[in-house]
């Protein structure tokens, strides 16, 4: 009988044991489950601040890049207005130019042929100024009509050449001298007279499109 007690003893404290160890194996797995999921936990978010620093990192280097290109372009873009806008100006400069010289080509190309007239109209001038005027009489037609005649062909003259701009300089005595349209060929003293204005005219002068073509010839009083 106390052998088989004892055994009964013995059944009895191996059950108690392997109960208490098959009802504490879901507590310590869970347990386990639990600290595994804390530290990874914890791992992420240990992590998550040098990422987002990461991330913040590289933004801030693409946006300084971007920047730096913006700024290059709108460099660019600066210096090409301008030389745009400077050659937009040289090139209507050049065009007003060309077109001033086509003008003057148009106006002044008759300058030597005007020159050449010129001698013809001094001629007819001192033909006309030589003729005496006492002998101007129904007495002596012919020279009469030939005066008339020279008249005539000499205010015709006058009319073409005040036609294509070529006009007469014909300064009067006591007018200022004046470089650009009369030339002193003497000097006159005087006392009486003011200095610098002009005694006498030798020579008309003539202007095409008031560019002066001969300079009046004249004699300039001097004190």
């Amino acid at each position: 009988m106390a052998s088989v007690g004892s055994m009964c003893v013995r059944s009895a404290s191996r059950l108690a044991v392997y109960t208490r160890s098959c009802s504490l194996k879901p507590l310590v797995s869970r347990c386990v489950r639990m600290s595994t999921t804390a530290t990874e936990s914890e791992k992420k978010q240990d992590s998550s601040p040098a990422k987002e620093a990461g991330t913040e990192s590289e933004q801030s280097a693409v946006e300084k890049a971007l920047l730096e290109q913006k700024t290059k372009l709108e460099t660019e873009i600066t210096e090409l207005k301008d030389k745009y806008k400077r050659a937009l100006a040289e090139t209507e400069n050049v065009r007003k130019r060309m077109q001033k010289q086509v003008d003057d080509a148009k106006i002044f190309g008759i300058q030597s042929f005007c020159k050449d007239l010129l001698d013809v109209s001094d001629i007819l001038g001192k033909a006309t100024t030589s003729v005496p005027k006492d002998q101007l009489t129904s007495a002596n037609v012919h020279l009469t009509n030939l005066y008339e005649g020279l008249t005539m062909t000499e205010g015709q003259l006058l009319k073409v050449f005040t036609k294509h701009g070529l006009e007469k300089i014909s300064p009067n005595e006591g007018d200022k001298f004046d470089p650009y349209v009369h030339e002193a060929m003497f000097q006159i003293p005087t006392k009486d007279k003011e200095g610098g204005t002009i005694a006498e005219i030798t020579k008309g002068g003539y202007k095409l499109h008031e560019r002066t073509l001969r300079p009046a010839l004249v004699g300039v009083y001097k004190r």
